[in-house]
């Protein structure tokens, strides 16, 4: 009887860890499939968590200029269905006031953050000032992006590469 009283115990204690969870919590990476793309830098996965990429913010669709385009970039890079890999950065929140996760993701080794910056669908945004461990290639990606007028640095006019701040750029 004390065997098994001891069993059931160890079995508890492994559910109470979270043991078979697929969210992982010591900030490790994380593994999910895309459900929907809600814009240019937000994502449902198919377990109902709503995903905000880290460190880079998109024109809004459907009210900013090229925010309809950077919508459609995200869901080219992750179509419905697809295996997305989730790694928070231990010096930025974890969530956002939405209660959002704050990820970089990526798809077979490929960071999405910086490829959306990469090609002009979306600016780095630092918020507080606060910089991850991505924020250089981020900043470098940007000014290639806009030297280049990738994206939205040849379509809107009105953007600015100030990464402090929410990328504006004007209405579509």
């Amino acid at each position: 009887m004390r065997g098994t009283c001891l069993f059931v115990v160890g079995l508890l204690l492994l559910v109470a860890s979270g043991c078979g969870s697929s969210a992982p919590t010591d900030g490790g990476d994380d593994t999910g499939r895309v459900a929907t793309v809600s814009d240019g830098d937000t994502l449902r996965l198919d377990d109902g968590r709503r995903v905000r990429l880290v460190q880079i913010d998109a024109p809004e669709a459907g009210r900013e200029c090229w925010g309809d385009d950077a919508a459609r970039a995200l869901r080219a890079l992750v179509p419905v269905g697809t295996t997305v890999t989730l790694e928070r950065d231990p010096a930025l929140d974890d969530r956002d006031r939405f209660g959002r996760l704050l990820r970089y993701v990526s798809v077979a080794g490929r960071n999405l953050n910086v490829e959306l910056v990469r090609s002009g669908a979306a600016a780095p945004y630092f918020f507080r000032g606060e910089r991850g461990r991505h924020a250089g290639e981020l900043v470098v990606s940007a000014k290639a992006a806009r030297g280049a007028r990738r994206g939205l640095w040849g379509a809107c006019s009105r953007a600015r590469l100030v990464p402090g701040r929410t990328v504006a750029t004007g209405a579509r």
